[in-house]
């Protein structure tokens, strides 16, 4: 690949246009807010405008409702021989590319997984994608050559391509991106309940917990309402342990004698099996963590 123009310079658009720059590729760079080009360009992320001839690869990297038109636009246009995206659904994005004529045999589907609780091109870093995952979902029509050009792109960045199906991508996110995200939300939204005195006794468990409820809500709403019914699937079974922890906290708290052994159990269950979750996340372990007890009875 030896031409690139990135579509919207926000933080991943113009991180994926700094990866490239630094790997000798200097993108084209095209936003419908001529403001956030030109900020991408003055921090050397490429040149605004779009180029004379048709480049080898667009990166169409804009919020997920709007990647399909784009695509048709921008192919009508003959921006680029091939074409790839970075949202994070993409089973609903090939579905609608589809039904707006799109040339799906020079688009491949594309989302890294790497990202900041901020936004725009000025939380941009070239580093975003070392060593991350990039996952690709090639429709069955896609050539080989736009195929190589999106892996290829992953590759200058820095990132592990990874193949998908798009659903199953899809399924994917929703447990380890969008579910988290909405419940690191909705635990940061608690916090304004608290007065000042409260919040001034918070460490950094709870802005671990709640980190990336920072980032931008109108395009978390796109996120979510594009994949909501993987999302919702994962937020059901975890409301299901959300309501075995209260009943437990409840029984603990106001229950009989006889009912409080149990309720310590249900409690540890939970939180012990919190524990092997997140020893199952590559680079972390359970560190010896057993169920013991009324837990290993649950």
């Amino acid at each position: 690949m030896r031409s690139a123009v990135v579509v919207g310079t926000g933080l991943i658009g113009t991180s994926i246009a700094l990866a490239l720059r630094g790997r000798g590729l200097v993108p084209h760079l095209i936003d419908a807010d001529p403001a956030a080009a030109r900020l991408a360009e003055d921090l050397g992320a490429g040149v605004v405008g779009a180029p004379r001839a048709p480049v080898d690869l667009a990166v169409i990297a804009v919020p997920p409702r709007h990647v399909a038109a784009v695509l048709r636009q921008q192919q009508l246009q003959g921006l680029a021989h091939d074409f790839t995206d970075v949202a994070s659904v993409k089973e609903r994005t090939q579905q609608e590319a589809a039904a707006l004529g799109c040339d799906l045999t020079r688009f491949v589907g594309g989302h890294p997984m790497a990202g900041r609780e901020q936004s725009g091109p000025l939380a941009a870093r070239a580093e975003l994608f070392r060593d991350r995952p990039w996952v690709l979902t090639p429709g069955g029509d896609a050539h080989g050559r736009a195929v190589g050009r999106a892996t290829r792109l992953a590759e200058l960045c820095g990132a592990r391509p990874v193949v998908m199906d798009p659903r199953r991508h899809d399924r994917a996110v929703a447990l380890v991106s969008h579910a988290p995200h909405v419940v690191a939300s909705a635990l940061a939204a608690r916090l304004l309940r608290g007065d000042a005195s409260e919040l001034g006794l918070s460490g950094q468990g709870v802005r671990d917990a709640t980190r990336i409820a920072a980032g931008d809500p109108e395009l978390w709403t796109d996120i979510l309402s594009a994949n909501a019914a993987a999302v919702v699937d994962v937020l059901t079974d975890f409301a299901g342990e959300l309501n075995t922890v209260a009943q437990a906290l409840r029984d603990l708290a106001d229950g009989p004698p006889e009912a409080r052994p149990a309720a310590r159990g249900h409690l540890n269950t939970v939180l012990v099996r919190g524990v092997q979750g997140r020893g199952r996340l590559p680079g972390t372990s359970t560190g010896g963590v057993r169920l013991s007890g009324a837990a290993a009875g649950a």
